[in-house]
């Protein structure tokens, strides 16, 4: 069973946990209490759920489609290895996969 680790913004926290394949990071996420939003429940229509995925570990995951990177442009404390959660899918391929939760948010689903 895969496992991904979330680092809280503030880099004080690390915590590992069990995912299954096809779950989706936001899914994970909620199934394991992190304080992660998904405002739209995962249908890539805000940018909540947001995270920054390790520098080490940004070349396992697929290119990013043109309306993620789209919505990426709107998010808080956007870096070069910015994925939304909602459309990374679990793999066994991405077991250890480390992101860190971003500073703050940006719903645009309320803009």
């Amino acid at each position: 069973m895969p496992k991904i680790v979330f680092i809280s913004a503030d880099g004080r926290e690390r915590r590992e946990v069990k995912a299954r394949e096809g779950q989706s990071v936001l899914d994970v996420a909620h199934a394991h209490g992190i304080d992660m939003e998904g405002a739209c429940e995962g249908s890539m229509a805000c940018s909540t759920c947001h995270v920054i995925v390790a520098e080490a570990d940004y070349h396992r995951l697929p290119v990013p489609s043109e309306e993620e990177e789209d919505l990426l442009d709107l998010v808080c404390d956007l870096t070069t290895t910015s994925r939304l959660g909602c459309q990374i899918v679990i793999t066994e391929a991405l077991d250890g996969l480390t992101v860190r939760l971003p500073r703050g948010t940006n719903n645009v689903l309320l803009d």
